[in-house]
């Protein structure tokens, strides 16, 4: 396989993927109090969101650079 190829078929993983989830989901733990030994942990979800316009741009760019590859190879 071209490397043209292969960046295609990631990005169009990557944007089908931006498509299916919308979004980074993450959840990251802090110290809310710390009175001598005692600590209470409070853990906090975040989300990240991906807009559907950038999945769909990442897929058309992995499908034209697939093409383009395949018509390159074809010429000779």
């Amino acid at each position: 396989m071209r490397i043209m190829t292969i960046i295609g078929i990631v990005l169009i993983a990557l944007g089908t993927i931006g498509l299916i989830y919308g979004g980074i989901t993450y959840t990251s733990s802090r110290n809310a109090i710390s009175i001598g030994d005692m600590q209470v942990q409070v853990d906090e979800t975040r989300h990240i969101p991906l807009s559907p316009i950038a999945g769909a741009v990442a897929v058309l760019a992995g499908v034209v650079m697939i093409v383009f590859d395949r018509r390159g190879t074809t010429r000779g």
